[in-house]
C-alpha cells in the first residue's frame, strides 16, 4: 500500500511538471514526461508559453553533453544542444523551439560531472568514461522514440499549431532528424546539417583515401587504417556485439544509409554543409539521386572553406573559433522555411 501511495506521488508530480514545466535560469522550460525506462526530458527555450505557435524541433549532435552545464565562476549556460550557437531567439520568434536532453544525460550538468567538453560524466578526472546507462541508451531507435513521446505530448498542447513541424539536426542530429520526419506525418519542413547520406562508418575509409591521395600518409598505412575500421565494422554487425559492449550497438544504427530515407520524404528538404567536412562529402551526390527520381523537394546548401561545425579552417586545415558561420547558416534555412 505504501509502495503505490509513494508511486501514484511520484506520476502525479511528473504529470505535473510534464503539463505546466518549470523556468530554468530564466532561459528555459523544462518538461518531464514520464517513460517506462524512467523519464525524457526536454526544454522549450522561452520562459512562458502564452503564444499558439508550431514546433521547431532541434536535434543535437551526438555525446551527453546536457543542456544547462555549469561553469565554474560563472554559473549555469545554456548551451541547448547547440542552439547558442546561432541566432535562436529569432526561431522562438515563430516557433516553439524544442531540444530533447541526451539520454540518460541531466538537463544540468554540475561543474564536477562535466569533463573538458562539457561531457557529463561520473567522475571529471576519468573524462572518456561515460555512464553505463547513457552507453546503453545511446542508439538510433531509441532518440527516434523519445522524440515521438514529445512530440505526441506536444500535439495535445493549446499552445502548440498542428498546421506545421519543422525538425531540423547536426551530425548525429540529422539522423535522428530523418528518422522523426520519415515516421511521422506530421512534419512538414526537415532541415538536415553537416549530414552523412551513407551514415558514419564510410567517412573513415574516405578520410584515409584522401590522406593517402595527398601524400599525407602511405597506401601502406591507408590500407592498415581501412582494414582496420573493417574489422571494428563487422565486429559491431555481429548479432551479439551489443552484449559484449553497447557502444557497438550505437555504431551499428548510425551507420546505417540514410539517402534512401531522404528519397521517400516528400516534404521540403533542406541539406547544408561545409566543404571541409569529411563527414559531408557525399552530400554532393545527393542531388543526382534526386533527379533521377524525378524528385524535387531538395535544397542543397554548401559552405565552400567551413568545417564540420561551420566554423572556417586555417592553413593548418584545423578550426579557427573565432570565425564562426552557424549564425548566417541557420538565418538561411529560417529564410528558406519562409
Amino acid at each position: 500500500m505504501k509502495f503505490n501511495l509513494l508511486l501514484y506521488l511520484w506520476m502525479s508530480v511528473a504529470m505535473c511538471a510534464a503539463q505546466n514545466g518549470v523556468v530554468l535560469h530564466r532561459q528555459a522550460i523544462h518538461f518531464t514526461i514520464p517513460d517506462e525506462t524512467g523519464r525524457i526530458d526536454f526544454v522549450i527555450a522561452d520562459t512562458v508559453l502564452r503564444e499558439k505557435k508550431p514546433v521547431f524541433l532541434w536535434c543535437q549532435g551526438s555525446l551527453p553533453v546536457p543542456l544547462f552545464c555549469e561553469i565554474e565562476n560563472y554559473g549555469y549556460y545554456f548551451l541547448g544542444g547547440g542552439i547558442t550557437n546561432f541566432n535562436y531567439q529569432a526561431i522562438v520568434k515563430k516557433y516553439h523551439l524544442v531540444v530533447i536532453s541526451m539520454p540518460e544525460t541531466p538537463v544540468e550538468g554540475p561543474a564536477s560531472n562535466l569533463n573538458t567538453a562539457y561531457h557529463y560524466v561520473p567522475d571529471r578526472w576519468q573524462p572518456n568514461n561515460y555512464l553505463p546507462a547513457y552507453l546503453q541508451a545511446d542508439y538510433l531507435e531509441n532518440y527516434v522514440q523519445r522524440a515521438e513521446k514529445v512530440g505526441d505530448f506536444l500535439k495535445k498542447q493549446a499552445w502548440v499549431d498542428t498546421s506545421r513541424m519543422v525538425v531540423a539536426g547536426h551530425s548525429q542530429g540529422a539522423k535522428v532528424a530523418t528518422k522523426i520526419a520519415l515516421n511521422n506525418p506530421t512534419v512538414t519542413h526537415l532541415g538536415l546539417f553537416g549530414a552523412n547520406p551513407f551514415g558514419r562508418a564510410d567517412q573513415f575509409i574516405r578520410e584515409a583515401r584522401l590522406d593517402a591521395q595527398l601524400g599525407r600518409i602511405s597506401w601502406a598505412k591507408a590500407d592498415s587504417i581501412m582494414n582496420t575500421h573493417y574489422q571494428f565494422f563487422q565486429i559491431a554487425h555481429h548479432p551479439d556485439s551489443s552484449q559484449l559492449n553497447p557502444t557497438y550497438r550505437s555504431w551499428r544504427t548510425f551507420s546505417e544509409t540514410f539517402y534512401d530515407d531522404w528519397l521517400q520524404l516528400n516534404i521540403p528538404l533542406y541539406l547544408a554543409y561545409g566543404t571541409e567536412d569529411r563527414t559531408a562529402d557525399l552530400c554532393d551526390i545527393i542531388p543526382l539521386l534526386f533527379i533521377e527520381k524525378g524528385k524535387s523537394n531538395l535544397t542543397l546548401k554548401r559552405y565552400p572553406g567551413l568545417e564540420h561545425n561551420f566554423f572556417e579552417v586555417n592553413a593548418q586545415g584545423k578550426a579557427d573559433y573565432e570565425k564562426a558561420h552557424w549564425p548566417e547558416v541557420m538565418d538561411a534555412f529560417l529564410a528558406w522555411i519562409r
